[in-house]
């Protein structure tokens, strides 16, 4: 229902919308409480990144941070990762992870970030605190912030926008009427937006997530997905047809598809009870990372890897790299 709303083809967003003229009235009064100097952000000793969004669901965010945190250490840079850690509940904050630190104390998104591309990621309520964890450990460059694009009280030197480029902001509302956290002219104002899937606006970089082999949760095997028979789809993300979708393009034929909702926590009895003797469970990436504890031998992930094209990506990350002392 939420989704016929938000995408304009339902009416009963215009009963949301009061609700909405008063996000929209407060969201603003935020944001310029920063920019006339009402209130002061605080300034990390090493340059800020941010990578966000201007809808709420799942709009590619997490990968492009996995991509420009790998292209900068290949660059030599030593990155920092910080988070809100939605979805986890930490003992204390700020909490540095490790190798056993698991989503229910961080979130699922910042352990992903974290076993994909080994940078330091601490997460925090207030991200000033995830940021001056990394800092006063002496290992960072550079810190890249995983959504935050509305925390204000945290300054930035650069700011990227991931933008679904197939549902884009629906019917353009702020919460709860329509999907906006901010109204699309904050664009005009930040150094990169970065397009999802369908067909990128002049401006815009264009990127498309590529699957690659599934992964066998237990023993780490690798085959083509369209090789995994008797297949049972799941996906708790912001917007689950998209896996299902890209499933399809790979060749893999489904006998069902179930969808949970985003940063669901899992049980071994919830997702066992999705499949029979002789099923194989397929799930997102970020599900595995919440669901390795528990696993059986016939669970698989599709990890997705984010491409966007080289001169383009090449040019914001000079942008970058031009900000961090050598």
């Amino acid at each position: 229902m939420i989704e016929r709303i938000w995408s304009g083809r339902s009416a009963l967003y215009l009963l949301l919308v009061p609700f909405s003229l008063l996000y929209g009235l407060i969201s603003n009064l935020l944001r310029l409480s920063y920019c006339w100097g009402w209130r002061k952000a605080w300034r990390a000793p090493v340059p800020v990144v941010i990578v966000g969004n201007l809808t709420a669901g799942g709009n590619g965010k997490t990968p492009v941070v996995i991509w420009l945190v790998q292209a900068l250490q290949q660059r030599g840079f030593r990155v920092g990762v910080v988070s809100r850690g939605y979805g986890g509940k930490a003992e204390s904050y700020p909490l540095v992870l490790g190798a056993d630190t698991t989503t229910r104390e961080a979130g699922d998104e910042p352990v992903l970030i974290y076993q994909r591309t080994g940078a330091a990621v601490a997460v925090a309520p207030q991200r000033r605190l995830a940021v001056e964890a990394l800092v006063n450990d002496g290992g960072v460059d550079v810190i890249i912030t995983d959504d935050g694009l509305q925390h204000y009280a945290l300054a930035r030197d650069i700011e990227i926008v991931v933008i679904d480029g197939e549902r884009r902001f629906g019917n353009g509302w702020w919460l709860p009427a329509g999907p906006m956290r901010e109204r699309a002219a904050r664009l005009k104002s930040v150094t990169a937006v970065i397009t999802n899937g369908g067909r990128a606006q002049p401006g815009e970089l264009s990127m498309q997530l590529v699957p690659g082999q599934a992964v066998n949760l237990l023993s780490g095997e690798r085959r083509p997905a369209a090789q995994l028979q008797n297949v049972v789809a799941m996906a708790g993300i912001g917007h689950p047809p998209r896996f299902f979708n890209t499933l399809r393009q790979q060749g893999v034929v489904t006998q069902k598809e179930v969808s949970f909702a985003d940063h669901q926590n899992y049980s071994a009895d919830t997702l066992n009870a999705l499949i029979t003797d002789g099923q194989t469970l397929l799930m997102t990436e970020k599900d595995a990372v919440k669901a390795r504890a528990f696993a059986t031998g016939n669970w698989w992930y599709l990890p997705v890897d984010a491409m966007l094209p080289d001169e383009q990506s090449g040019a914001l990350l000079n942008k970058i790299s031009a900000l961090i002392p050598r």
